[in-house]
């Protein structure tokens, strides 16, 4: 599996759990954050390796058409950009530190 493409899944997954199903939200955290093999996930929830793909395979594409849609992770991303060009620009302004404390936290909150 790839590094970046997992760690792609991993990041929208963090962003875009709360719209998938359960069973969705189980397969894609335990095949890509806790690295389960399709045999240990289908093992695990009595079902087949390939129904395990398919839902893996269909819930990839949902979570790459909300991102498509929502750009929460792109947006995360330059904002992040952003705030370190910011930080190293302005290394001494400590109210440009503090707001951008409080942006991050607010990014960051669950």
């Amino acid at each position: 599996m790839e590094i970046e493409k997992t760690n792609r899944m991993n990041a929208l997954f963090e962003f875009y759990a709360a719209l998938l199903t359960d069973k969705q939200m189980n397969y894609i955290e335990l095949y890509y954050a806790d690295d389960y093999s399709l045999a240990e996930i289908a093992e695990e929830f009595d079902v087949s390796r390939q129904a395990v793909y398919d839902n893996i395979k269909r819930t990839e594409k949902i979570l790459e058409d909300y991102e498509m849609k929502l750009h929460m992770y792109s947006d995360y991303i330059v904002r992040s950009q952003i705030f370190d060009q910011i930080l190293e620009r302005y290394p001494k302004d400590n109210f440009l530190q503090e707001q951008i404390e409080i942006l991050t936290s607010i990014d960051n909150r669950e």
